[in-house]
């Protein structure tokens, strides 16, 4: 089974950058899959933030993201990575990495396959 692993959180002042990872392991051949990313705050809806595929590394970011999150893959160490600059406060939040088997859409809407446990993301003012 996949399983999704997910490290680099932590507390970082606004302006800081902070890069998150997240690990996949299990015997499905990833080469179809789909990995993104994801925060929920305390109170507010979940959202997307990004996406990759693993086999070409096309990139999906929501609006809000795209000026300041980066997604990222490494095949070889099978991880992918979410980069974020000049963050907020309003980007404190739980960030977990989720996974679906074929389709970009699929996953960006929040239907996925795994996901993983997340970790905190504070910003502090």
């Amino acid at each position: 089974q996949v399983q999704l692993v997910e490290s680099g959180g932590g507390l970082v002042q606004a302006g800081d950058s902070l890069r998150l990872s997240c690990a996949a392991s299990g015997r499905s051949p990833f080469s179809n899959w789909v990995m993104g990313w994801f925060r929920q705050a305390p109170g507010k809806e979940r959202e997307f933030v990004a996406s990759i595929t693993w086999n070409l590394g096309t990139t999906r970011y929501a609006d809000s993201m795209k000026d300041r999150f980066t997604i990222s893959l490494d095949k070889a160490k099978k991880t992918v990575y979410l980069q974020g600059n000049l963050l907020k406060p309003d980007d404190t939040a739980v960030y977990f990495c989720a996974a679906h088997h074929s389709d970009p859409d699929r996953l960006s809407r929040g239907i996925w396959d795994k996901s993983g446990q997340g970790t905190q993301v504070t910003v502090s003012s």
